[in-house]
């Protein structure tokens, strides 16, 4: 999807030094906004194609991939013991959707890339989810597969987790701040 978005974005006439070593949607926006100085009709298009581009392909491998074996029963246990619940990603929420349809029904926030302004590993991401569900940093626990996870969880003084489930390995999750790390979200024991 990265290389897809960069060769749009060559496409436009973009200096690569404009966006390189940027994520997805920050090269969307670098590169929006560096269009959008020579050509606002010419920006508004690339910006359009660039979302539908990686929208689609979201959307397209999310209807190939399923929960893992046990994602429900893990999440009503943890509501059962009164832990508040909230997903945070980058991918569009239709994507989220489209693996898991009834996810609301299981957790009790969803801040996907459409619900926020501010994108992980901007702790902003984050600190939404936190606000709607009236917790603060230091009493939640950050879960995930990506080193980008942990850092942003550190950032806030969360407790980080990292899972196995993701390219990063352990090395690199620890290495990124996680307090632990485990092989599948079924390992992981939280208490209120």
């Amino acid at each position: 999807m990265r290389r897809q978005v960069i060769e749009l974005t060559q496409k436009t006439a973009v200096p690569e030094d404009v966006f390189a070593d940027q994520y997805i949607v920050e090269i969307i926006d670098t590169a929006t906004h560096w269009l959008a100085q020579k050509s606002p009709d010419q920006a508004r298009l690339y910006h359009h194609h660039a979302h539908k581009l990686i929208t689609d392909f979201e959307v397209s491998a999310a209807a190939d991939t399923q929960p893992f074996a046990g994602a429900r029963d893990w999440l009503i246990n943890y509501r059962r013991q009164g832990i508040k619940l909230g997903v945070v990603t980058r991918n569009c929420r239709q994507a989220v959707l489209t693996v898991f349809p009834d996810i609301l029904n299981y957790v009790d926030a969803l801040y996907a890339r459409d619900d926020t302004q501010h994108l992980k590993p901007d702790p902003r991401h984050l600190l939404a989810c936190l606000k709607d569900l009236d917790v603060s940093a230091k009493n939640t626990v950050m879960i995930g597969d990506g080193a980008m996870d942990m850092r942003v969880g550190q950032a806030l003084n969360m407790r980080c987790i990292g899972v196995l489930t993701g390219s990063a390995n352990s090395a690199a999750l620890v290495q990124a701040g996680a307090h632990e790390v485990v092989e599948h979200c079924g390992h992981i024991v939280l208490h209120t």
